[in-house]
């Protein structure tokens, strides 16, 4: 049986949403799976200075959505793949070799 994945959100940036009440995600955007601590494409998520946010699912930052993606710069085309946004006919990215 497969198992459903619920993707979170890592970005290079953050704002805070006057409406919400809480900080969301701004500038380039990644796909993350919580208890991880590397991008669905691979990027370390210190070393890559990224930020975190749990409480906030990928199909919400996409732009099409509308939901928190106001100040989304770019989504990460290979964590879109993976974790939902394919564009037709195109090849999903798909990861072989992890890093050590």
């Amino acid at each position: 049986m497969a198992r459903t994945r619920r993707y979170a959100v890592t970005a290079s940036g953050r704002w805070w949403d006057e409406d919400d009440g809480r900080w969301l995600p701004s500038g380039e955007v990644h796909a993350w799976e919580q208890g991880t601590n590397q991008t669905v494409c691979g990027l370390s998520l210190h070393r890559s200075r990224l930020t975190r946010f749990a409480g906030v699912a990928w199909p919400d930052i996409l732009p099409e959505s509308g939901g928190a993606a106001d100040a989304v710069g770019r989504v990460c085309p290979r964590c879109a793949s993976v974790a939902g946004r394919h564009q037709p006919g195109a090849r999903r990215w798909q990861r072989t070799n992890p890093r050590p």
